[in-house]
């Protein structure tokens, strides 16, 4: 979608540094609805401002670079004299602010300005994204007013997962720039969401008070409990027609501040009607056309003299079509906050014409805003988006490439670099990794199996390692580069896919076993590179593998020898087992007795006395003793 950043701008100039020194006498009252933060972008510290908000410094939310503003004597708050700039050569085509916060519901107001900061005399071009949606778009050249002084944008919408993603893109060679990010949660049926937004962001087009000046939180003392800053309507009424101011003299207004839009019951403290009878009171709002909005109208019958219904009659006339009838007295009666809200379809001129004409008596109204209806952009799948985390983590990204935010959205911008998406009916899916030559680091994630709809790969030239995920080839994947890399292990049989026509593995550190149908690819016309892994065996051109090893594992030869060897061992063990079992038992049965045993060593140390006298005499001999004779029997 495309938004006129010059009209919008110029509808927010209210919000400049030289309106946001006015204060109301009010005591202050900080939002305290859910989650809130107030970032200063390129600060290097946290403050408290004068109306009591702590602001923190930006440098844990985001990338880029600090700046200043080049005459900060022009600002008079601390958050709008410094900014953060996105340099396209530094940090790729997009760059993101992550803001931790629950799913639910924000309204989000940012403050933009240029102010020559870096002395080149061209404000910039880019675009900002909400949650994968472009919200707002700057086109050089920017307003003279807005250039110098800045501007606040604001909306409401969704947060569906952990993190606000506030993406800037850019344009050509400009550096996206920001000075201030706040964001307030609010309640979840805030604006109709339940019937009329809950699929839209609304763009702030216009927040406007009837007879006071601009109040609310950051700015003035007056509170909002969302956080919403609420402009006079000088600048956006007809001026031939003459108003006057009314106030409620102090009377209580009921009915603001009540769910789910908690309106500031300020708002209905005062109101303007007409100074002539007969007169409408007209309003011209700058739109962008062949858009929705939604309108709504703020009133209250603060005049004393109007004490019954039918006093103060008017239509609600809208681009010349008349809407509706307005009796606040019939209505809700007197003193009391009455809200109500059109959506404007398909708008096809501009600017857009709100007339309150009278039937009976003058018109009266206490406030009005006007929101863009931006229907949320299409998402990258969940599934998809989580594994895209998952793999930024794994590959370890640069800062350069970005990648931050939703994968595929906004459709608008190229996305993430290197990645390529496709539209479908479930969402938007990743189609094509081209990240050779990328300088990443690490290993790829087996969260990878989450993209089936992956049809390129390519990982080349870089210093990624690990073994590869066993899901990293899906159905549709065609081409697969890893080549140049230091992956390790072995090929996961899950390779064997008939569509890839593409395969290059080359230099690496694999072994194993190759699939066999892995290495077909090459046979049936496509392109397979394997060589540089000494590992790699069993295919054509590589050497063949052990016959004990298949793909780093036993092989099924190996594990029958094996079985065969341990079948035979076992009855071996087993046949010794029952010969020793049996011979066991032999001598049991046939042991002699022990005074047999005992006998036969008495004899056996009875040789051997007489054998040790035998060889005693015949050494008497042997020296000229006579020996005595002896009888051999």
């Amino acid at each position: 979608m495309a938004l006129s950043s010059l009209l919008l701008v110029l509808l927010l100039l209210f919000l400049a540094p030289s309106a946001s020194s006015a204060a109301s006498a009010a005591p202050s009252t900080p939002a305290t609805y859910g989650v809130s933060y107030s970032i200063d972008c390129g600060g290097t510290s946290n403050f408290t401002s004068e109306f009591g908000r702590n602001w923190l410094s930006d440098r844990y939310f985001t990338g880029g670079a600090a700046g200043t503003v080049a005459e900060p004597n022009r600002f008079s708050q601390p958050q709008e004299q410094t900014l953060r700039f996105f340099p396209p050569n530094s940090f790729g085509k997009k760059s993101c602010y992550s803001i931790p916060v629950p799913p639910g519901r924000y309204y989000l107001r940012t403050f933009t300005v240029y102010d020559n900061y870096d002395s080149k005399l061209r404000t910039p071009a880019f675009d900002v994204s909400l949650e994968g949606t472009v919200v707002f778009s700057w086109r050089s050249p920017w307003n003279e007013a807005v250039a110098r002084s800045g501007a606040y944008a604001d909306l409401i919408g969704p947060v569906r997962d952990g993190s606000a993603d506030l993406c800037f893109y850019s344009i050509a060679t400009d550096p996206p720039v920001v000075a201030s990010i706040e964001l307030f949660q609010i309640d979840p049926l805030a604006y109709d969401a339940a019937t009329a937004s809950a699929d839209f962001i609304l763009v702030n087009y216009g927040r406007l008070s009837s007879g006071s000046a601009l109040f609310g939180p950051g700015f003035t003392n007056d509170s909002d409990l969302f956080g919403r800053v609420w402009q006079s309507d000088a600048d956006f009424r007809n001026p031939n027609v003459r108003v006057k101011a009314l106030s409620s003299g102090g009377r209580q207004v009921l009915g603001g501040g009540h769910a789910h839009n908690y309106f500031p019951p300020q708002l209905y403290l005062t109101a303007i009607t007409p100074q002539q009878s007969g007169e409408a009171i007209e309003y011209l709002l700058p739109v962008d056309t062949r858009m929705d909005y939604m309108v709504w109208f703020h009133f209250a019958e603060i005049d004393s003299g109007i004490n019954a219904a039918g006093r103060r009659v008017f239509d609600i006339v809208i681009n010349g079509k008349d809407i509706t009838r307005i009796d606040i007295f019939k209505a809700v009666g007197g003193f009391t906050a009455f809200k109500w809200h059109h959506v404007v379809k398909n708008l096809t001129t501009a600017p857009l014409s709100l007339k309150l004409v009278p039937v009976v008596g003058k018109p009266i109204i206490c406030g009005l805003e006007n929101y863009a209806m931006v229907p949320l952009d299409i998402a990258t799948v969940s599934d998809q988006a989580r594994a895209m985390r998952a793999l930024k983590e794994s590959f370890k990204i640069p800062d350069r490439m970005g990648w931050n935010g939703d994968p595929c959205a906004p459709t608008t911008w190229d996305a993430w670099e290197g990645v390529t998406c496709h539209r479908t009916e479930k969402g938007l899916v990743i189609t094509q990794l081209d990240l050779g030559s990328q300088g990443l680091k690490g290993y790829i994630s087996d969260q990878i199996s989450l993209l089936p709809d992956l049809v390129g790969l390519n990982l080349s030239s870089n210093s990624l390692s690990g073994e590869l995920p066993s899901g990293l080839v899906q159905k549709s994947l065609v081409k697969l580069d890893l080549s140049g890399n230091q992956f390790n292990g072995n090929i996961p049989e899950s390779f064997d896919s008939s569509n890839l026509q593409l395969v290059l593995l080359n230099n690496n550190e694999l072994e194993g076993q190759v699939p066999e149908k892995l290495y077909s690819v090459g046979v049936h016309g496509g392109i397979i590179d394997l060589s540089g892994n000494k590992g790699l065996c069993g295919v054509p051109s590589l050497p063949a593998c052990s016959f004990f090893w298949d793909k780093g594992k036993l092989s099924i030869q190996a594990k029958i020898a094996i079985g065969l060897s341990c079948g035979v061992v076992f009855s071996m063990l087993l046949l010794v087992y029952v010969l020793c079992i049996k011979r066991g038992r032999n001598d049991y049965d046939f042991a002699p007795p022990q005074d047999l045993l005992s006998s036969a060593m008495a004899a056996k140390r009875n040789r051997y006395q007489r054998q040790k006298l035998l060889l005693e005499m015949e050494n008497q001999h042997s020296v000229g003793i006579a020996l005595p004779q002896t009888n051999s029997h």
